[in-house]
């Protein structure tokens, strides 16, 4: 299994670099990607109420950014510290295909560009749930319901193929 995960890891890290080599979605690739997705939300959810710290990247506080950062860390996935890099990574995917396990961008406060993200914890019908940190409330869980939310949107970005 931990094979498969480094491997895994390796093919993130080349569809990232825009690498034209891929890999078909195997039964056992999915079955892995589920794993890690599992993984990811659970520990990002182990760090539900955890106090909002600009540039904070452990239980004594989380920016947005540094939440997804050490989240996906914790599964030997490196990502970018900030949300607008974060933002250049993956594949960008229409928000009607979002999946457990996605990023999901927005700018908020009028900026002009992305300046904040969550780990995408559900996807219900008419709505997306993400795990995130809140300036003012921590790391909590929000909608894609929510007005704030809905007209801060930018984009979802699929990270693990």
């Amino acid at each position: 299994m931990k094979k498969l995960a480094s491997f895994l890891v390796l093919l993130i890290v080349f569809a990232s670099c825009k690498s034209t080599s891929s890999v078909t979605g195997t039964k056992e690739s999915k079955k892995e990607n589920k794993y890690i997705v599992n993984n990811l939300i659970n520990t990002a959810s182990e760090n539900l109420g955890v106090r909002y710290k600009a540039g904070g990247t452990n239980k004594n506080g989380f920016d947005c950014s540094g939440l997804v950062f050490t989240t996906f860390e914790s599964q030997s996935i490196k990502l970018p510290r900030s949300s607008y890099d974060q933002a250049k990574i993956g594949k960008v995917i229409p928000l009607n295909d979002a999946q457990k396990g996605d990023l999901i961008f927005f700018k908020t406060n009028k900026s002009n560009r992305i300046n904040h993200v969550g780990l995408i914890t559900e996807v219900l019908r008419d709505e997306i749930k993400f795990i995130h940190s809140s300036t003012s409330k921590g790391v909590i869980i929000s909608s894609t319901k929510e007005t704030y939310y809905k007209n801060a949107f930018e984009q979802v970005n699929r990270i693990l193929n």
